[in-house]
């Protein structure tokens, strides 16, 4: 059952669409200014800094996907190790023994 108070933004105010469309516009007047690529490059920089997430952000009972940070040094499933990487590249199936 919908709030009648809780309606859905207007297109041209979701924030996300609003940033996206100032990078833009930032971007064409670098490139103007010839100065595009260096700045396509510190956003590509800021946008993987700001993506990554601190330890303190975890939920409680999340594992890393870097076995050596889990208690434990526990590996998350589907994680390939060491001993199965080697196991299959020496592993021949008997041809014609």
């Amino acid at each position: 059952q919908a709030h009648p108070d809780t309606t859905a933004a207007p297109l041209w105010a979701r924030p996300l669409l609003l940033k996206v469309l100032l990078w833009a516009v930032l971007l064409a007047l670098f490139a103007e200014l010839e100065l595009g690529l260096p700045y396509f490059v510190l956003s590509l920089l800021y946008w993987m800094y700001a993506g990554t997430r601190s330890p303190a952000e975890r939920r409680r009972g999340e594992l890393s996907a870097y076995s050596v940070f889990n208690p434990g040094c526990a590996a998350i499933a589907g994680t390939l190790t060491a001993e199965q990487l080697e196991r299959e590249m020496y592993y021949r199936p008997s041809a014609g023994r």
